[in-house]
């Protein structure tokens, strides 16, 4: 697609998460993948939309930009428990990637315990609800951000304003 082009696709195959994105190239040469939930479930607000942006400039792998947009999409509720994601082939085709791109965020999502793999539905959203652990990974990760930012003069009411704002656009 050309620059400031923009298409939509439906995707022809029965899932419980259609495709229908609508590619949007800007200038830094993002694409934005639009992925709905249950078409039905989309209102004028965009309820139920789950945006991926895959930028192939960026310095961070394809897969982890998935597996990223993925969870953003389960936090913000885009993406709910039991949802079956589309398939590895699917995904694949719609964004443009190869397969085992899709297939190792996948893998990712399975090992953090956000879905599991059945051979016959496929990638499904399955919260794991192992805290404690999560609580100490985030422990482990917030460590070295929070020491970056200390050396960037970042304040800690400035890092919990930002945290608060981010919060708010989940739905815990």
């Amino acid at each position: 697609y050309g620059k400031g082009e923009r298409t939509t696709h439906r995707s022809p195959f029965p899932h419980p998460i259609c495709i229908c994105r609508t590619v949007e190239v800007d200038p830094e040469n993002v694409l934005c993948y639009y992925v709905y939930n249950n078409a039905k479930d989309i209102d004028d607000r965009g309820y139920g939309q789950m945006v991926i942006e895959i930028d192939f400039n960026s310095d961070e792998a394809i897969y982890m930009q998935l597996c990223n947009q993925i969870v953003i999409g389960i936090a913000t509720a885009r993406i709910r428990e039991g949802d079956v994601l589309p398939s590895v082939r699917q995904m694949a085709e719609q964004i443009g990637i190869n397969m085992h791109t899709v297939n190792k965020a996948y893998s990712v999502l399975r090992q953090e315990g956000l879905v599991t793999i059945d051979r016959r539905r496929g990638a499904v959203v399955a919260i794991d609800v192992d805290k404690i652990g999560a609580l100490e990974e985030l422990k482990e990760q917030l460590l070295v951000l929070l020491a970056k930012s200390s050396c960037k003069n970042i304040t800690r009411g400035e890092v919990h304003q930002l945290i608060d704002e981010i919060y708010d656009g989940y739905q815990l």
